[in-house]
């Protein structure tokens, strides 16, 4: 599987479909025969996607994990519970449940948020002022590739 770039605005009609991005299509590869996944961040207010792979990798990590049985409990409940299975169309789109259009407030249209291995499904007003902080944040942490790069870099023995 190829990376999620980018950011993307597309319409979402009155039934709810959305298309999705041509790029996030061709990121999924072969995976783009099952669809995607969709559930409701857990930490900010939009839709996490990924592919069926994707989530089975999760729930194998999940497996190698000593976490308690109350976190379990959380995870499954609000990922694998709280997930809706979607199939994209020939057209390349997708129907956004309503529940979840209601509870992240996407309308009339929505913006894809590649993120590597996932992506996000947010209202664009949201997204923007979401990401004119993070953009803050990173400057407030000294975040830079070149840095990430060399951290890295470091954790392997030098190696780049």
């Amino acid at each position: 599987m190829s990376l999620f770039l980018s950011s993307t605005t597309n319409k979402v009609d009155k039934k709810g479909r959305v298309s999705v991005p041509s790029s996030f299509r061709s990121a999924l590869g072969d995976e783009v025969q099952n669809g995607i996944v969709v559930f409701r961040s857990l930490q900010v207010d939009a839709l996490d996607a990924c592919s069926l792979k994707h989530l089975d990798i999760l729930s194998a990590s999940l497996e190698k994990l000593s976490l308690t049985p109350e976190m379990y409990e959380l995870i499954e409940t609000t990922i694998f519970g709280g997930s809706v299975q979607l199939q994209i169309d020939a057209d390349g789109r997708i129907v956004l449940p309503e529940h979840f259009m209601q509870a992240v407030g996407i309308e009339d249209e929505a913006a894809f948020v590649g993120r590597r291995r996932t992506f996000q499904i947010w209202n664009p007003k949201k997204f923007n002022a979401y990401e004119d902080k993070a953009r803050d944040a990173v400057r407030a942490h000294n975040i830079s590739l070149s840095k990430i790069i060399a951290d890295a870099s470091a954790l392997n023995g030098g190696d780049k």
